[in-house]
């Protein structure tokens, strides 16, 4: 073997390595979540990375909890709601921002992206006051209206990039066949933008599932409380003893369901980029 096969087998290793590192770095976490998840409570504080013996108690116990069940009807509602709102907005604005010619659209851009530059804490104190004015205080639609105006910016902006690599033939002919500008985004450019609609609806869903700071201000019962704040809440039976097993069951819950939303989404973006946009 020469000195350069040698230098290629070296990089194959390194980046191989790194890899795995990586790989490792960022599964690792979430598989020892899942273990002490199945650790009977007399096993926690034993570190093992192997499961000698499998118990399902913690996850009996959180699910035996009316308040962890409806929170996580809760995060369903909140989240999927957020989604459909933040894509409905998001595609008639991305079609005016994206083909529509006006004065003034970059800075209008600007300012949508220059929103979401804002961290939640600098404007929770001014956005409590909104929601209590609106008489949304502990209640579903108060996270809803929140969560959306912060994910709606990400989303206008990834759609409005998507809509503009769009061909213009295709807008040529909708309105050569008299279509109005609603059939034209739905029959036309809808189909066409179900890859971006995945990656910012997923990332929508994604952020409003795992929201903590909002649902904690904005909700004060166990029946109006999201998921992140009902694990925040799991208490022992005394103040500096906590149920870890039963934190790591719920944490393990409700993380499951984003990993399989991940690899389902992950698979309809990649058939949807490789479908060309003038096909038929």
């Amino acid at each position: 073997m020469n000195q350069y096969q040698l230098i290629k087998l070296a990089k194959r290793v390194g980046f191989y390595t790194l890899i795995a590192v990586v790989m490792v770095y960022a599964i690792f976490p979430f598989y020892y979540a899942v273990i002490t998840s199945l650790k009977p409570s007399g096993d926690l504080f034993r570190v093992d990375f192997w499961l000698s013996t499998v118990d399902f108690g913690n996850y009996v116990q959180i699910f035996t909890q009316k308040s962890f069940v409806r929170a996580i009807f809760n995060s369903i509602i909140v989240s999927l709601s957020v989604v459909f709102i933040a894509l409905l907005l998001g595609i008639t604005a991305s079609y005016a921002l994206g083909r529509v010619r006006f004065r003034g659209r970059t800075t209008v851009m600007l300012v949508i992206l220059g929103v979401s530059m804002f961290p939640q804490v600098a404007v929770l104190s001014g956005l409590f006051e909104v929601i209590r004015g609106l008489g949304l205080y502990n209640n579903p639609a108060g996270l809803i209206l929140s969560y959306t105006i912060f994910t709606l910016p990400f989303t206008v902006w990834v759609l409005t990039t998507f809509m503009k690599q769009l061909p213009m033939e295709l807008e040529e002919a909708a309105i050569m066949d008299g279509a109005t500008p609603w059939v034209t985004i739905t029959k036309v450019f809808l189909p066409l933008m179900w890859p971006a609609m995945a990656t910012t609806g997923l990332l929508a869903f994604i952020a409003a599932w795992n929201e903590f700071l909002f649902a904690l201000t904005f909700t004060l019962t166990d029946d109006q409380r999201t998921v992140p704040v009902a694990i925040a809440l799991i208490s022992g039976g005394s103040q500096h003893e906590l149920p870890w097993g039963p934190i790591m069951a719920a944490s393990v819950t409700v993380t499951v369901p984003l990993v399989i939303l991940v690899m389902i989404f992950q698979k309809r973006i990649v058939s949807g980029l490789t479908a060309g946009a003038v096909k038929g």
